[in-house]
This record gives C-alpha cells, sequence and structure tokens, in this order.
C-alpha cells in the first residue's frame, strides 16, 4: 500500500431522494427516519457506510488489500481466525501475548492491510477483544455524522395492490391484496465527515489511494444499489475541505459553516435539486482549500 495521507480533510455530502425511503426506521413500521421534534429527516452514519463498503466491493471484487470485514453473510469470526493463521496463533490469546508481546501490532496490520473499510472506518474485532488484545477496536481516520434533511420532510404511506395472493384459502376469497409503502416525495440531505492524518500515521495506514477510493465510493454510493424502495436518490455534490497540515489549519464546524443550502427564490415545496442554491464561502482560513466534486 502507498504511504498514509499527510492532510486532514473534512467534507460535506450532498444527496438527495425522490419517491423513496433512504433509511427505514425498524422500530417505527420501517418509516422514514425522522427528528420528532423538528420534523427533519435523518440518514444514519451505518446506512451510508454501507452504501460506501458495497461500492467498494464491487469495484475491487475482493482484490488484495480492498476486502470488506463488515459483509453480508460472511462471520467476523472467520476473518479474525485468518488474521490469527496469518501471524501463527493459536488457542490461548492471552498466553499468546505474553509470548509475544508484539502480537497486537501484528494482528492490526494484519487487519488493517487486508481490509479496506478497517483501514477507513475501523472496525470492532470481537475475537481480539474477548482475547484481551489491545488491536480489538480500531479508530478509523474516517468518521460520518447522521444526515439531516434541509428543510422538515412530510412521509407519505402509500396503499398498493397486488395480484399474488399468499395462500390457496386466500385465493378463493379475494382476487387482490393491499400493502403498503413508506416514500418521501422529495427531499435533500446533507451529511457531514471527517478524515484524520495523524490517526491515518498511527493507526491505519489509511493511504492516498484509499482517499481517492472514498471520494469515488461516495459520489457513487447509491449508483449500484437501486431498489423500488429506495426510490431515485443521487449524490449531488461533495465539497471537501484540505487543509495543508496533519492536524488541521481551522475547527471542521467554521468550515462547514462556510456551506450554505438555500432554497432557490420562489420555491415554496421543494421536488427537485435545482431548487436550492448551494454556496461556498470564498473567505476560507489560511491553509484550508475547497474542491467540489460532483
Amino acid at each position: 500500500m502507498s504511504t498514509p495521507i499527510k492532510n486532514r480533510y473534512d467534507f460535506v455530502i450532498l444527496f438527495d431522494v425522490e419517491n423513496g425511503n433512504p433509511n427505514g426506521n425498524p422500530d417505527a413500521g420501517n418509516m422514514p427516519r425522522i427528528d420528532p421534534e423538528t420534523g427533519y429527516g435523518l440518514v444514519t452514519d451505518v446506512c451510508l457506510k454501507r452504501k460506501i463498503r458495497n461500492y467498494v466491493e464491487d469495484l475491487k471484487e475482493d482484490a488484495s488489500g480492498y476486502r470488506i470485514y463488515v459483509k453480508e453473510g460472511v462471520p467476523l469470526n472467520r476473518s479474525d481466525a485468518e488474521a490469527l493463521s496469518a501471524v501463527g496463533v493459536s488457542g490461548d490469546l492471552k498466553a499468546a501475548k505474553k509470548s509475544d508481546p508484539g502480537i497486537d501490532q501484528k494482528l492490526r496490520d494484519f487487519m488493517c492491510s487486508n481490509f479496506y473499510d478497517i483501514r477507513t472506518f475501523g472496525a470492532v474485532m470481537t475475537t481480539f477483544v474477548k482475547g484481551a488484545l489491545n488491536c480489538g477496536q480500531v479508530r478509523g481516520p474516517v468518521q460520518l455524522s447522521f444526515a439531516r434533511s434541509i428543510d422538515p420532510i412530510v412521509p407519505q404511506e402509500v396503499t398498493i395492490t397486488r395480484v399474488a395472493i399468499t395462500t390457496e384459502a386466500d385465493a378463493e376469497k379475494k382476487g387482490t391484496e393491499m400493502g403498503r409503502k413508506h416514500i418521501v416525495p422529495y427531499a435533500l440531505y446533507r451529511a457531514e465527515g471527517y478524515v484524520s492524518a495523524n490517526l491515518a500515521r498511527k493507526t491505519t495506514g489509511f493511504s492516498e489511494d484509499d482517499l481517492q477510493l472514498l471520494w469515488q465510493a461516495i459520489l457513487n454510493m447509491f449508483e449500484n444499489d437501486h431498489s423500488a424502495a429506495r426510490g431515485k436518490m443521487a449524490v449531488r455534490e461533495l465539497i471537501v475541505f484540505k487543509h495543508d497540515s496533519e492536524l488541521g489549519n481551522a475547527p471542521a464546524h467554521k468550515l462547514f459553516e462556510t456551506v450554505q443550502v438555500q432554497r432557490a427564490e420562489g420555491v415554496e415545496v421543494p421536488r427537485r435539486y435545482e431548487d436550492y442554491v448551494v454556496s461556498v464561502s470564498d473567505e476560507l482560513p489560511e491553509g484550508v482549500h475547497c474542491e467540489r466534486l460532483s
């Protein structure tokens, strides 16, 4: 892998949904997530990370150094056992640590070098945690916030019918069955994220190549994830702030405040991305540069 990144980054993601459910809430009948106090829509960081992981997996297809650790249908312990085998550890992990004090570093390096999502987001590796190894919890350099809609959303419950009947008994009584799906007619969401060069250097080795792949994955994270339930979703813009130093030249919140998203003049009910105006202030702190990707 190439050398770790040397600059801190902060970024803003703008994505929208049309006639779909961007992130269902299982505690509320899978309705779109919503802040009950304000009515703003929410999408969890875990949901966004899943899309990024899926894109990298589709693109790299388990290529060396770009495997995915948190993966559907693959127990985490299986990958943990692979790491233990690679460094020659079997049996009692506590005993192995006593005989080899450097076992934590070896295991962490193996997992970070082989799994892109650990190198990026970090991970909790239960096998190592239970074995009292310090490498069980890896803090990744890339972190994402919950996404929140620019305006309050009004979820709709749409009643649908289907002609396929579930049972023979029901087929004798009726010709159709009723169903429901939840949608947001339109909403523009904003998520914010952080890339720590300090953690990349000290912990996971997250590199410039990894960074470029991250930007690519964010911009395309909905392109291979279309479904009827999610409607039409797309990343509209990725706004990246690059610092000239490892620890940064300005607080992240001040940079985020320079990104303003407002309704276009005369628009009362937004129904498309063009109903909003996105602006970034030209007056950035010294040592910080902005790039807008779409």
